[in-house]
């Protein structure tokens, strides 16, 4: 085998950690593929035998090219409406054997990656290397320039933030939360508010993002009152629903007619639905393979 075939093999071997890298940093699956793509080409062109940590290189490397488009995105103007939701991590709903509890126990939530897009792009790549990937502040004040004292400053910034999220998803297990959604969505199709009501947070939060498609439909709906009137939208006709994991968590397919028309996350806390995410983007539903989620 040609020495280039050998790092080739092992940069494929160590892929899915940097995509999990590159797409907690980034919410964005086309752009975490790009940047492990520009990873590899970085390797490609570099001498490779000088590497002694293969793996801590290119985590290094991958998180540099991660910055750079954070920092790209930061310097861009805002979306118009506001609202952007990252992408979402969807697969089957889990038979509860040990690979799916491993799938479960490493996925990053929605309502986290959401508070992560708020963080400054040296923040959150030091609050993803730090607290998730468990790299020291000295790899990681290497990564964003910063010596390692404001390095452990970046982090612990970004944590109480962070913290926010963690009180917005931290209720009930996996049954619990399939049955709060499916209460949920049962109430919307028949047009129960009182069920609905029921099931929400009384601060819940409902965050529509249509893209650039579909701006109107883009929104921030906060209480219970606004988000089960908004939830009645779910009476039209032609539409199906399909439960399944949405970044770990119990979610829902939706399409009509055939058509996908949202992908639907929920958090929890203290047992009633405390943040709703609809991701309606045609654009990025488009790269779903919504087909292999039907039974």
């Amino acid at each position: 085998m040609q020495e280039h075939d050998r790092l080739a093999e092992r940069f494929e071997h160590l892929r899915p950690h940097l995509r999990t890298v590159a797409y907690r940093m980034l919410g964005s699956h086309a752009e975490a593929e790009d940047a492990v793509q520009d990873t590899w080409i970085r390797l490609s062109r570099s001498d490779a035998d000088e590497v002694e940590n293969l793996p801590a290189w290119l985590t290094t490397v991958v998180s540099r090219v991660c910055l750079n488009v954070l920092r790209s995105r930061a310097a861009r103007p805002e979306d118009p409406v506001g609202v952007h939701l990252p992408d979402p991590v969807v697969g089957r709903e889990p038979s509860h054997g040990p690979e799916d509890e491993a799938v479960l126990s490493d996925s990053v939530s929605l309502a986290l990656l959401i508070v992560l897009d708020t963080l400054a792009p040296a923040e959150r790549v030091a609050f993803v290397l730090h607290d998730m990937f468990h790299l020291t502040f000295d790899e990681i004040a290497a990564v964003v320039g910063r010596t390692t004292v404001a390095t452990r400053q970046l982090a612990s910034r970004a944590r109480r933030r962070v913290q926010g999220a963690h009180e917005t998803d931290s209720g009930g297990d996996h049954s619990t939360r399939r049955v709060l959604v499916d209460a949920f969505l049962a109430a919307a199709r028949g047009g129960d508010l009182d069920g609905l009501v029921a099931v929400l947070d009384p601060d819940v939060e409902l965050r529509a993002d249509g893209g650039p498609a579909l701006v109107s439909a883009s929104a921030v709906l906060h209480g219970a009152g606004p988000v089960a009137e908004r939830a009645a939208l779910f009476r039209q006709p032609g539409v199906t629903v399909t439960p399944v994991l949405v970044n770990g968590a119990p979610g829902v397919l939706v399409d009509r007619d055939g058509v996908p028309v949202s992908v639907m996350g929920f958090a929890v806390r203290r047992d009633r639905i405390s943040q709703i995410q609809i991701l309606l983007d045609p654009g990025r539903l488009a790269a779903i393979d919504f087909g292999a989620f039907k039974t």
